[in-house]
């Protein structure tokens, strides 16, 4: 397997996953995981860094504006995109 792509889920797996989700909260037990109730700290993606590839990609300017503007200060709309697209490519 290549590094920094996931395997897709098993349909056993995703059995598993679908029981788990249907569980009340109440029913799990965490008593093995300490609960952080404050997450103000936590960093994201320092486990997963996916592969990434410099492309010239051409959108419409009012696409780029509209993930622009809506993109706090601006910064982080590549990656919005790329959360948009790869979303749209894991349902087809």
């Amino acid at each position: 397997m290549k590094t920094g792509i996931s395997k897709k889920l098993s349909k056993k797996q995703k059995v598993e996953i679908e029981a788990l989700a249907a569980l009340p909260d109440e029913k799990i037990d965490t008593s093995d995981i300490p609960e952080i109730p404050d997450w103000a700290g936590a960093k994201r993606g320092l486990l997963y860094r996916p592969i990434k590839r410099q492309i010239t990609l051409r959108l419409d300017a009012d696409v780029a504006a509209w993930f622009k503007s809506n993109a706090p200060n601006g910064r982080g709309y590549q990656t919005e995109i790329n959360r948009v697209l790869r979303e749209h490519a894991q349902r087809t």
